[in-house]
């Protein structure tokens, strides 16, 4: 990752970082503490200003980022409980195969060894959906398995 650091005279420094894609965050630092925070969508591109923050809301903001409040877990670095397997959440989308399906016709288990264990609909939780339970485009499936095993759902579902 390469940051890019320049003055702005009169106004302060101007920092760029590379994101994915191409896509470069930018941040004005005033000389009177405010920040500006821009999304620059490509290299030549000009930047969409996203928001202002005082001195105060950026180290906030920072700490948020750095993970003082909450510290999220790396899973390539940790043993969890679940041995190999992981849960992951999908999005099933508008044209997704199993759009309208039952648990029990999708074989989900048996075409790619990851478990469907709940189903978010809404504000609704369907918690161990039963086999006769339909997928339904929007919901969010809740899976277990390994790493392999996601990806096989992954490409079931339609998401790679």
């Amino acid at each position: 990752m390469t940051i890019y650091e320049t003055e702005v005279p009169g106004v302060g420094r101007k920092f760029e970082m590379e994101i994915d894609g191409g896509q470069r965050l930018v941040v004005v630092l005033h000389h009177d503490g405010k920040r500006d925070v821009y999304l620059r969508p490509d290299e030549d591109a000009d930047s969409e200003q996203l928001f202002t923050l005082s001195g105060d809301q950026a180290r906030k903001f920072g700490s948020i980022l750095e993970g003082a409040y909450f510290q999220p877990v790396e899973l390539d670095e940790v043993a969890v409980p679940l041995g190999e397997a992981i849960i992951e959440w999908h999005e099933v989308g508008d044209d997704a195969e199993l759009a309208g399906v039952s648990l029990e016709t999708a074989s989900v288990r048996e075409e790619t060894g990851a478990s469907i264990i709940a189903i978010q609909r809404g504000a609704e939780t369907i918690p161990n959906p039963t086999p006769d339970t339909r997928v339904r485009s929007g919901d969010t499936l809740v899976t277990l398995g390994t790493r392999e095993e996601q990806s096989e759902f992954e490409t079931l579902l339609g998401d790679e």
